[in-house]
């Protein structure tokens, strides 16, 4: 089953062999063998000369469901999207407080 290519190029189709593993659960060694095995296709890209498997984050959770179940795919899924939500409001708690630091810094006397 060959994805369109357009899928690969798709913001938040693709994750790296390591994402897979800290999101998922799954072992890195887990994730090689699928890939060699065909379960799951993969692109070799390297980041500062360190390589690493791109995969199609649809098919890792098809793997996920299959080795663990529907339901570890879904608390894996909701711990995750928890977490980046929670990534999210300290980056906006961050950026409100430099907001009324810089109002204090515009604001009259009166």
């Amino acid at each position: 089953m060959d994805a369109d290519y357009g899928e690969w190029n798709k913001k938040g189709a693709t994750l790296s062999d390591k994402t897979a593993a800290q999101e998922y659960g799954l072992t890195r060694a887990e994730i090689h063998r699928a890939a060699q095995a065909g379960e799951l296709q993969y692109r070799v890209q390297s980041i500062y000369g360190s390589p690493f498997l791109r995969l199609l984050r649809r098919e890792v959770e098809a793997f996920v469901a299959k080795r663990h179940g529907r339901g570890d795919l879904k608390e894996r899924k909701q711990k995750a999207e928890l977490a980046q939500v929670e990534r999210e409001i300290r980056r906006l708690r961050r950026e409100l407080k430099e907001l009324e630091i810089r109002k204090a810094q515009l604001e009259l006397p009166r």
